[in-house]
Parts: structure tokens; sequence; C-alpha cells
């Protein structure tokens, strides 16, 4: 009885004492952000591209977001290219299909710190109604108070790259004429809620 007894208050003890570390949750600031990407056109020149509406956040409970979870949604329709009529192609069947498809999304599975601010974020990238698991470069360009709010803020560059034709994405456009490679670019600026 007695050892039933001390096994109790050591579970417990250690129970209580347990105490999970909190969460914090970091929105992305898209006034000092941006969502990019590049292609290679008839294999000569990049063109550039971004959307202009996208929401993101990143979960963690340490410090150094050895432990982050990223989540992002953007919306297709806003895809910029600084050129109307490229745009408006860009949303039809041949390639997004916006109407069919209106989001692009990334959720990670992990974020490995591999370097002091350098990390591999592995997840799943969901767009033109397919997921594909992918992997991108993260750099911590770091944290800091923003003067003006007081808010705590980090800095993220993001890099990566992925083959179109793995998303079915402009499959009548030849590598020639299209680079089978997509270059993936964010900078964003997160702010600590």
């Amino acid at each position: 009885m007695k050892k039933l007894v001390l096994i109790a208050a050591v579970l417990s003890t250690t129970l209580f004492a347990f105490k999970p570390a909190a969460e914090f949750i970091w929105g992305a600031d898209t006034a000092h952000s941006k969502l990019g990407f590049e292609i290679t056109h008839l294999m000569i020149s990049d063109v550039e591209g971004s959307f202009k509406n996208f929401e993101s956040k990143i979960t963690a409970s340490k410090d150094d977001f050895s432990d982050a979870v990223v989540e992002l949604s953007a919306d297709v329709n806003s895809v910029n290219t600084e050129n109307e009529k490229r745009d408006a192609h860009l949303l039809n069947a041949d390639f997004f299909d916006a109407a069919k498809y209106p989001k692009l999304t990334f959720k990670s599975t992990s974020f490995k710190k591999v370097a002091n601010n350098k990390y591999k974020v592995a997840g799943n990238l969901t767009f033109h109604g397919v997921t594909k698991p992918v992997v991108l470069d993260a750099t911590l360009r770091g944290i800091s108070n923003n003067p003006a709010t007081k808010a705590t803020i980090a800095g993220f560059k993001v890099t990566g790259t992925i083959k179109r034709s793995d998303f079915n994405f402009g499959t009548k456009y030849a590598t020639a004429m299209l680079s089978d490679e997509v270059t993936l670019n964010a900078n964003t600026e997160f702010v600590k809620k």
C-alpha cells in the first residue's frame, strides 16, 4: 500500500510540475512581405511574379523556431507579373485554372534548424489541384521590436525550387518555352501575437 501511495505521489508531483511550453502565433505583416516566384522564358530570361493577397502564420513554442509550424494560403486570382495580358492568361485553364483552383496552400511538416539562422522547411504544397511534398530553405533574418508599434517581429527569407510538371501546370508549354523549374521566394515579416 505504501508503494502505491508513493507512486501516486510521484506521478502527481511530476504531472503538476510539468507545464507545456506556451505556443506563440506569428502572423505575416503583408504590408512588409512578398510572396513571389520566377520562371525562365525561352531559356534566356526570367519572368518574376507575386501573389498580392496571401496570409501566413507561424506557430512555435521555442525561441529559435525549431518546432515551428508554418501555414500559408494565397489567392491565385491575385497573381501579378506586371503584365495584365499575361496575368489573365495565367488565370485560365492553361495554367492556374483559378476558377477551379482559387487557392494555393502550404503547411509545413518539419522545420529543422541546420545552422545558426538557417532552416530546412519540409511541407505539403497544394495548387492546381495537386498536393506534393516540397523542401524549402529558410533564413531567419532577425528578431526585433518595431519601434512604432512596440510589437516583436521576425523576418524570414524563404527560397526553393519546384517543377511545374509535378503539379500538371502549364503542361502544353514545352520547357524550351517555359522552364520546368520554378523558383519560389518569399520575404516575410511576422508579428508576434
